[in-house]
């Protein structure tokens, strides 16, 4: 390869000498940007959601391949994000399909130093009991003079901001119908 066509490969020399001066079309393109193609290109469906790190509650597609998640982008049709997304929720994808994430209830018993595997249902039942043991013990009916409380400072309910209004609104009726008073969301703190 002789110099003068090393030279005429560069974007910068066709950019300065062609008619593409802004170097946004011909100028920049190679022969091996020209060969790639879009890993969203092969994808069978695409379907909207909402990315699950913040209550911003930022525009997402995810493209879906074979049954599998290939993918995840910005919604340019979302009114929030408008296409964007910061780095967490760029990073979507590996929170899907990542090698780390854990499919199993693990558990680790108290004073324990190893996580255990626990079935869904076992790990149900163990937070099903662990609320009714714990509103029955701190149950107070009413105070010392007399005065109506009906409520429970066993335990209290702290939101997180990736759930949606309907999820939290849900929740707020869960733990008001069972006594507690501690109700708050990570959104306020």
């Amino acid at each position: 390869m002789g110099v003068r066509t090393w030279i005429e490969g560069w974007p910068a020399y066709r950019q300065a000498t062609g008619p593409d001066r802004t170097g946004r079309g011909a100028a920049v393109k190679s022969a091996e940007s020209s060969r790639l193609t879009p890993r969203t290109a092969d994808a069978e469906v695409v379907v909207k959601s909402v990315c699950p790190y913040c209550a911003v509650g930022c525009g997402q597609d995810v493209y879906v391949r074979d049954g599998k998640v290939v993918q995840i982008e910005g919604d340019p049709d979302s009114p929030v994000s408008r296409g964007r997304l910061c780095p967490k929720g760029s990073a979507s994808l590996q929170l899907t399909t990542g090698s780390a994430r854990r499919y199993e209830v693990l558990y680790r018993r108290p004073h324990g130093t190893e996580w255990e595997p626990l079935s869904l249902d076992e790990a149900m039942d163990m937070i099903a009991d662990r609320v009714i043991a714990a509103r029955r013990d701190g149950w107070q009916w009413a105070t010392d003079d007399g005065k109506r409380l009906r409520r429970t400072l066993g335990f209290a309910s702290l939101g997180g901001a990736t759930l949606d209004n309907e999820e939290n609104y849900l929740i707020k009726k869960l733990f008001t119908a069972l006594g507690a008073v501690q109700i708050e969301n990570q959104a306020r703190i």
